[in-house]
C-alpha cells in the first residue's frame, strides 16, 4: 500500500493556519520602519542635550530637553488647560471643515450653475491671508474658542473643498448612468458611486488640512485669544522663558501629529493601499 503525502501547515514551526505571508510582511515591514522613526527622534533629542551641554549656551537662547521637560512641573503655566484649550480649538475647527467641505462639494457636483458661481468667490476668499482675519472676528465674536475654531476652519476649508470636488470629478461616468438607468436617488449615487470613488481625495485634503489645523489655532491665539498654548508662548516670552515656549511648541507639534495619525489610521482602514493618494 502506498501511503498518501499529506501537508499540514500547522505542523510547519512558527506557521499559522490561515495567515497572509504578504501581510505579515508587510506588517514586519510598518514595525521596523516606525522604530527606525522613534529611534531617529531619541536620537536627535540625545544629541540636543549633550550639544547644549557640551557648548555652555544659555538658557535663554537654547534650553536643553531636560530644561524643557522640567517646565512641565511648573503650575503657572496651566499646561493641562492649555493645551485642552488648543486641542479644542484644533479639533472643533477641523472638523467643522471637513464637514461643510465634503458638503459643498456634493452639491457643487449636484448642481454645475452653483458651482459655477460660487466656487470662484471661495477661490478668491481663500487668498484673504488668515492673520488679516483675526481683528475682524475679534469685532464679530470677540475673544474665545469659536473665534479661534473659526480661524482654523478658514485655514482646513478649502483643501478638503478642492480635493473632495476634484475626486467626485474622476467617478466614471459609466457608473454614474448605470446607476442612473436603475433609477438610483442622488443619494444611492453618493454612497455607492461618488463616495467610495473620492475618499482617496477626500483623506489627501484632510491630510493637509490636519497640518494647516494647527496653524490656524496658533494664528487665532496669537490675534484672539485669553488662553491656549499660542497664548501661552506670548506671556512666557516677555520673561524669556525659552524652554517654557520650547515645551508648548512641542505640545503643538504633538497635538498635529496626533491629528495626523487619526486622519492616516482612518484612511488605511477605509482606503485601498493601491488608491492613496499621497
Amino acid at each position: 500500500m502506498v501511503a498518501e503525502a499529506s501537508t499540514d501547515i500547522s505542523a510547519i514551526p512558527g506557521a499559522q493556519p490561515g495567515a497572509d505571508p504578504r501581510a505579515a510582511e508587510a506588517a514586519r515591514r510598518t514595525r521596523r520602519r516606525w522604530a527606525i522613526i522613534a529611534l531617529v527622534h531619541v536620537a536627535a533629542v540625545l544629541l540636543w542635550e549633550v550639544l547644549v551641554r557640551a557648548t555652555g549656551l544659555p538658557a535663554f537662547i537654547l534650553p536643553a530637553p531636560s530644561a524643557v521637560l522640567a517646565t512641565l512641573a511648573v503650575p503657572t503655566n496651566a499646561w493641562v488647560s492649555n493645551t485642552l484649550v488648543t486641542a479644542a480649538e484644533i479639533g472643533g475647527g477641523y472638523a467643522l471643515a471637513v464637514v461643510l467641505g465634503v458638503a459643498l462639494a456634493l452639491v457643487f457636483s449636484w448642481s454645475r450653475a452653483l458651482a459655477l458661481l460660487v466656487f470662484p468667490l471661495l477661490v478668491t476668499l481663500n487668498m484673504i491671508p488668515k492673520v488679516a482675519l483675526g481683528p475682524i472676528m475679534i469685532v464679530w465674536m470677540s475673544y474665545g474658542i469659536v473665534t479661534n475654531m473659526l480661524i482654523t476652519f478658514s485655514l482646513c476649508f478649502f483643501p478638503i473643498l478642492l480635493t473632495t470636488v476634484r475626486g467626485l470629478q474622476e467617478v466614471e461616468p459609466d457608473l454614474l448612468d448605470l446607476v442612473h438607468s436603475l433609477k438610483g436617488s442622488r443619494w444611492q449615487v453618493f454612497r455607492y458611486i461618488q463616495l467610495p470613488g473620492s475618499l482617496p481625495y477626500i483623506f489627501s485634503g484632510m491630510k493637509v488640512a490636519a497640518i494647516l489645523a494647527v496653524a490656524g489655532a496658533v494664528v487665532g491665539e496669537f490675534v484672539a485669544s485669553e488662553r491656549g498654548l499660542a497664548y501661552l508662548m506670548i506671556q512666557v516670552q516677555t520673561s524669556l522663558d525659552t524652554a517654557a515656549m520650547f515645551m508648548a511648541v512641542i505640545l503643538l507639534t504633538l497635538l498635529g501629529l496626533a491629528l495626523y495619525l487619526v486622519v492616516l489610521g482612518l484612511e488605511h482602514r477605509f482606503v485601498p493601499r493601491d488608491a492613496r493618494k499621497g
